[in-house]
């Protein structure tokens, strides 16, 4: 299972238990959140680490730039498209 798969399985559990959503919630008050997720998301079985997420949305972001006019300069600056954890939340915060 690739990261979007794994996080997005995560947010269908927390969606039916509003106590998994406040915990995750949570983890962005810590002094490291990115950390706190990760090891929230490993308590519910998923091998999930900081550079996972960073090098999801990295590749993510990479292969939308290359697929856009050659992945040049000319490439659409895709604000926060490359930032799965933001991403995670902004969904939940909904």
């Amino acid at each position: 299972m690739n990261i979007g798969e794994t996080l997005d399985e995560i947010k269908s559990k927390i969606q039916k238990d509003p106590k998994l959503r406040q915990e995750f919630l949570h983890t962005r008050q810590q002094p490291d959140p990115l950390k706190a997720f990760c090891v929230k998301c490993r308590q519910m079985g998923y091998d999930l680490y900081e550079m996972d997420l960073i090098d999801a949305g990295e590749e993510f972001y990479a292969a939308i730039k290359r697929s856009t006019n050659g992945g040049g300069e000319n490439s659409p600056v895709l604000k926060g498209e490359d930032d799965f954890y933001e991403m995670f939340f902004a969904d939940l915060e909904m």
